[in-house]
């Protein structure tokens, strides 16, 4: 019995050694076959892109999108390498007889191959003693040869097609997990190479050509089925592009800047045709050829530092090119896609140190463009506007600039109204006079606009922002109190002595209490405001706090908390694209000044959490005595005494219990401290019978 266990534990290991050890290809196969299991044993899961005749073991990505290339994809379901059908049975629970590399041939149905090799005399060779690998042309890929190349080979046996074949085979067995990325193997035809790229999601390919059926295992070797017929590689990338006549716009630019694509490596060139080229207007092409760095740039965004053949495509991928900007390669149907556009007229030119694709379009990264040229659709009102207003025009060629640039959604009817010249103004703050990128802005650092303004750099921990607008932002211009009505605040500012706040150099933010936050709030409460400035400065400086904070650059979702001017903090949060502070709504918010940003609030903000504008007289005179230092408090809990200006304030309650639910009656009175005293002594004996907890109930 241990001795069945440790061998099945054995067989165990080693099967789990072999998926371990085993390629990209090797584990996509492994994966098919566990996708089929309830088909019977050995049987392997492929998919078919609907209109094509592809087939391609499953990969997790393909099998729950259900499409390849964009293409609705159909499971099938085939014996697994290796491995064949009986009558009668489930599955595929046959080993597939193994036979020398010319008989497994034709037991992988490559017909043509197996016809090619006897007629060109290479059958005595397969059939002997050697070890082989033969990556093997199906019949549909002998079909897509065109038909004078075929018949070439086919009329001259004795050399053309031989050397074909040899070119098709390697001196040694090599099974997929041999085949590994950016491997060259010499062929059997005068040792030229065979270029071998294996991809992480499960594609081999041989000079581009797909494996389709891999490892056939013979007596003396093992055959790889591909997907079409390869040929001899020895030119570089560089040799193509001098001697390609559809390329000769690009080698004259390239002149002296592509030497490394002449050089040994592993390369993806995107290549633009003359048409492409002719695209261009005239005053682009021109500026192209006049600077050597814009230009070795378009020409790097065009390279990829990896081969990357069509075959290998199977969805979407972004990857980074020489320039160090991303493209996205991808696929739809049969056609190669470069930024989702269908631009390749030609793939899959095999060199020996990478792969050509012909397109019809010209990539311009942004660092080969001129600031104009960035701007996206998103951002096309603004791109007229500057033009319309001749600020385009005004810009010097050899300058950098950069744009802060608005959304179309910015540019409201409101906007559009604006006085001509006074939206040429706005437009050209939005113009910086250096070129500056992202990576390089800083909190505090101030940026010269082409009409003479700075502007002001913030930075947070989720979003870097200019004045008011966080990447993509559009900018809203404002001052202090210019279209919302705030005279009451400002009138209380200036009782308090506070306005110099307002106007001295510093980064603040404000929550401005609008004439609307006041309407709620008593001609008494007012009247007590407004008769103590320490109470009105408290007040009133819990409204500021040091710094700019923006409503782009508070963190979404959680509580930002500001600490105030008065000390307490103001607990603001963003979330669901609102901004509230103390859970009061902000109706509008980013108003930028020059020493700091504006929200308007529709309620009085207090200390302690107090946000109820209609505070009741109690509230107010409770919360009064957390905030003044001169208060006198009671041993009773239900009585706050407040000593100001030589006057009492007093809150008084009369409770009385009725099945237990406590009611109380509130009175308000003000009591001179000049011979007041023995009432104050009259009013506590009153009230010594209310419960202790009323009082924390209601001002806690």
């Amino acid at each position: 019995m241990k001795i069945l266990f440790a061998a099945l534990l054995a067989v165990f290991v080693l099967s789990n050694f072999d998926v371990a050890d085993s390629s990209s290809y090797d584990k996509i196969v492994y994966h098919s076959k566990v996708r089929a299991r309830k088909e019977g044993p050995n049987v392997c899961a492929l998919q078919q892109a609907m209109g094509t005749k592809k087939k391609y073991f499953s990969t997790c990505r393909n099998w729950y999108q259900g499409a390849i290339c964009g293409k609705k994809a159909t499971v099938l379901y085939e014996c697994c390498p290796g491995y064949m059908k009986l009558d009668g049975m489930k599955g595929c629970p046959a080993v597939a007889p193994i036979d020398n590399v010319y008989g497994t041939l034709g037991l992988v149905k490559a017909i043509s191959t197996q016809e090619y090799a006897h007629i060109s005399k290479l059958r005595e060779e397969i059939e002997g003693s050697g070890s082989y690998t033969f990556f093997a042309p199906s019949n549909d890929a002998w079909d897509l040869l065109d038909e004078e190349v075929r018949s070439a080979l086919v009329s001259n046996v004795n050399i053309e097609l031989y050397n074909a074949l040899h070119y098709h085979m390697a001196n040694k067995r090599l099974l997929t997990k041999d085949l590994k990325n950016g491997l060259v193997v010499d062929s059997m035809y005068n040792d030229l190479g065979l270029y071998i790229n294996h991809y992480s999601n499960g594609i081999v390919t041989v000079n581009c050509a797909r494996i389709i059926h891999g490892n056939q295992v013979a007596t003396n070797g093992v055959v790889h089925i591909i997907d079409r017929v390869i040929t001899a590689v020895g030119n570089t990338i560089q040799d193509v592009i001098e001697v390609d006549d559809d390329l000769t716009t690009l080698m004259a630019l390239a002149s002296g800047l592509l030497d490394k694509l002449g050089q040994p490596g592993q390369y993806t060139l995107f290549a633009p045709t003359n048409d492409a080229f002719a695209k261009l207007d005239s005053d682009v092409l021109q500026r192209l050829m006049g600077d050597k760095g814009v230009l070795q740039a378009l020409l790097n965004f065009h390279m990829l530092n990896s081969v990357q053949c069509s075959e290998g495509i199977m969805s979407g991928q972004t990857f980074e090119t020489l320039e160090g900007h991303n493209i996205e390669i991808g696929c739809d149907g049969d056609s190669l896609t470069v930024n989702g556009i269908k631009m390749v007229l030609k793939k899959d030119i095999v060199t020996a140190n990478g792969v050509i694709h012909l397109i019809d379009e010209v990539l311009m990264p942004d660092s080969a463009k001129q600031v104009m040229e960035l701007l996206t659709p998103s951002q096309s009102t603004f791109s007229d506007m500057v033009s319309e207003l001749g600020l385009s025009a005004a810009m010097a060629a050899e300058a950098e600039y950069t744009l802060l640039a608005p959304l179309n959604s910015v540019f409201t009817d409101e906007v559009m109204a604006i006085d001509q010249s006074f939206l040429k103004v706005i437009l050209e703050n939005h113009i910086l006079k250096e070129k500056i990128t992202l990576g390089q802005l800083y909190n505090g650092q101030r940026l010269e606009t082409i009409a003479g303004k700075f502007l002001r750099v913030f930075i947070y921990r989720t979003a870097v922002c200019i004045e008011n607008s966080c990447l993509v932002r559009g900018s809203k211009e404002g001052t202090a109190c210019g279209h919302i009505d705030c005279v009451i605040f400002l009138s209380l500012m200036e009782m308090a002595g506070l306005t110099d706040l307002l106007k001295q150099e510093g980064e603040y933010t404000l929550f401005a209490p609008s004439d609307e936050a006041f309407a709620g709030v008593s001609d008494r409460d007012m009247a007590l405001l407004r008769g103590n400035m320490n109470a009105l400065r408290t007040i009133l400086l819990y409204h500021f706090s040091n710094g700019v904070f923006i409503g782009g650059g508070l963190e979404t979702g959680v509580t930002n908390l500001l600490k105030s001017l008065q000390g307490n903090n103001l607990r603001v949060l963003h979330a669901n694209n609102t901004i509230t502070v103390n859970t009061i709504e902000v109706p509008e918010n980013d108003i930028m000044a020059t020493n700091g940003v504006i929200h308007f609030v529709k309620t009085l903000l207090y200390p302690g959490g107090k946000t109820d504008s209609n505070l009741s007289d109690c509230q107010l005179l409770c919360w009064r005595n957390k905030i003044y230092p001169d208060y006198i408090a009671t041993t009773s809990p239900n009585m706050v005494l407040c000593h100001v200006n030589h006057t009492i304030w007093f809150t008084l309650f009369s409770c009385s219990s009725n099945n237990s639910v406590i009611t109380c009656a509130l009175w308000m009175g003000a009591l001179s401290s000049y011979g007041g005293k023995a009432m104050v002594a009259k009013i506590l004996a009153k009230i010594m019978a209310c419960p202790a907890f009323l009082y924390m109930t209601l001002h806690t």
